[in-house]
């Protein structure tokens, strides 16, 4: 299990570094909020051409992708059910609630788990696709839509061409089905620039924790706690079922399958919820829980599996 020790070890000790730069006043008033849109609209995208540039776009047609996405739509309508049920928010929180619910940190955990557990990357690459291409794309149009106090579709159908990080993810995939060839003179700068976003996201992220406690009464404790369970509980479980009795899978792709869909709460979350400032407190916590429970649910898996 040292990779998954290693990936929580990494993303906590950056998270750390960002507490205490808020702590010290350092970085001075609103550095956290200015570090959250130097990624959202510069490093992220930057990051996310370079990695979908070269990516195999072959892996969004398998069924190990399959099984992830049932347990992602199956993970979503519970959450929905749940806020229609019990919650009651608007529709920006109730996005970013069911998203932080499903959208796996395939990332900054899921690259260090993938190679130093399941023995390759491959099994978090499909998955990088999925939410870079739909799921964050169309939780981006919701957003934009729903903040604006209006909805057209025209607006609905230019969202994509006004958002960075979807833009680049296109560009980025188009690159890849082509076979174009990027001079180094273009991708060296976007590969400088999009290596700031994970550290970027991780400190904002650590700045927002400052001055704060964790499931206060009256932030959406309800929310957290379905968003978390659906995490790193039910996400898995599903993962399971239907990877080994309708897809078939078993053995290493078993075990990779549940591995990834245990994996918590990608920071990107954080990052939409303090675009828009709309949920920013449970996006945040639901994070912090994740991360701290998906470290259990990671060792019973691989107990069990591996």
């Amino acid at each position: 299990m040292g990779g998954v020790l290693v990936g929580f070890s990494i993303i906590g000790f950056v998270i750390l570094v960002g507490y205490i730069v808020e702590r010290t006043g350092v970085a001075g008033d609103s550095a956290g909020r200015v570090l959250n849109r130097i990624a959202f609209f510069v490093a992220t995208p930057a990051l996310l051409f370079t990695v979908l540039a070269h990516a195999d776009v072959h892996v969004l047609f398998s069924a190990f992708l399959a099984t992830v996405l049932c347990s992602v739509i199956l993970g979503m309508l519970l959450y929905l059910l749940l806020a229609r049920l019990f919650f009651r928010a608007p529709v920006p929180e109730t996005v970013l609630g069911a998203t932080s619910a499903t959208y796996v940190n395939a990332n900054n955990i899921g690259l260090p788990v993938a190679i130093y557990v399941l023995g390759s990357a491959q099994y978090v690459a499909p998955v990088l696709l999925l939410q870079l291409l739909v799921l964050a794309p169309i939780t981006l149009t919701i957003l934009d839509a729903s903040t604006r106090g209006r909805v057209s579709v025209r607006g609905i159908l230019t969202q994509p061409l006004r958002n960075p990080m979807i833009i680049a993810s296109v560009l980025g995939v188009l690159v890849a089905t082509f076979g174009v060839t990027v001079p180094d003179a273009v991708i060296a700068p976007l590969e400088i620039i999009g290596g700031a976003a994970i550290p970027l996201v991780l400190m904002s992220f650590g700045m927002s924790l400052h001055g704060q406690r964790l499931l206060q009464a009256g932030t959406g404790r309800k929310q957290v706690f379905a968003a978390s369970v659906i995490k790193v509980v039910l996400m898995p479980v599903i993962a399971y079922l239907f990877g080994r009795f309708v897809f078939a899978l078993d053995g290493a792709e078993l075990f990779a399958v549940v591995t990834v869909s245990a994996l918590p709460t990608a920071q990107n979350i954080f990052n939409f919820a303090s675009r828009y400032d709309r949920g920013v407190v449970v996006a945040r916590d639901t994070v912090l829980v994740t991360t701290i429970g998906a470290i259990p649910a990671l060792v019973i898996i691989a107990a069990l599996l591996a």
